[in-house]
């Protein structure tokens, strides 16, 4: 009786240590496979702080500086490490603002290598205006005190294309893109035909879209005051090389 005892109690022993192990290794087993992404991510150390520019001149500079980085592949994608997307939660300090085209393949941030804070952009096909896009840039010059505003346009535009096809067969676009071609069609250049009118155009649609924020009573006053700088510049989709127009 007492050897059954014994024997029974120590097989008790013996599974329920088998028991606490199976547990203790079931405990290690989920613990090693926890994925690597709960735990706290290590933060790399934050780079120095770049210089940012300040007037128009030196926001030209680097837009000029990006973009060969863009042109030649070798982007550097600046500002968008943990420490700048926490420094922005608090405030922003764009340098330049750009109003672009929606085209997909004219991304601002891209084409000149910028990152996050560094460009205020609006973007509308063919550029063109209404009071929200001016409103919106107002603010960023007002604002902000943003020193550039940069008109940029690009090679093929559709809106453009479009406009030129539509004034030239006389038909009316649908809906509301009728709009975009009634503020584009002042800059047809009917002295060329062809693909010839539909380039020319792009260039004469940047400088008018340039001249009529240049003369915005509000934007005026920061030019004359020499705090802004409205410049219009066009996008190469075969090279990647962004150059001023005026």
């Amino acid at each position: 009786m007492n050897s059954d005892h014994g024997t029974h109690t120590t097989a008790r022993r013996a599974l329920l240590r088998a028991a606490l192990t199976g547990t203790a290794a079931l405990g290690t087993g989920l613990a090693a496979g926890v994925p690597a992404a709960v735990a706290a991510p290590s933060v790399p150390p934050a780079p120095a702080p770049r210089k940012r520019p300040t007037t128009a001149e030196e926001a030209l500079r680097e837009l000029a500086e990006g973009n060969r980085r863009w042109r030649t592949y070798r982007e550097r994608h600046p500002d968008e490490t943990p420490a700048v997307r926490q420094s922005l939660t608090t405030a922003q300090h764009p340098f330049a603002l750009v109003l672009g085209c929606i085209d997909s393949r004219v991304a601002p941030e891209l084409v000149f290598d910028q990152g996050l804070g560094d460009l205020m952009t609006v973007r509308t096909a063919g550029q063109v205006l209404d009071e929200a896009v001016l409103g919106s840039l107002a603010y960023g010059v007002l604002e902000l005190g943003i020193p550039l505003l940069m008109v940029l346009g690009h090679q093929s535009c559709g809106a453009v294309k479009a406009t030129v096809q539509a004034d030239e067969s006389g038909a009316r676009l649908p809906a509301h893109i009728q709009y975009l071609a009634d503020q584009i069609s002042p800059a047809i250049d009917r002295t060329k035909s062809g693909d010839a009118r539909v380039d020319s155009t792009v260039d004469a649609n940047i400088r008018l879209v340039r001249a009529r924020l240049a003369a915005e009573p509000d934007l005026a006053a920061k030019v004359d005051s020499g705090e802004l700088a409205v410049v219009g510049a066009r996008y190469e989709l075969t090279t990647q090389r962004v150059h001023r127009l005026g």
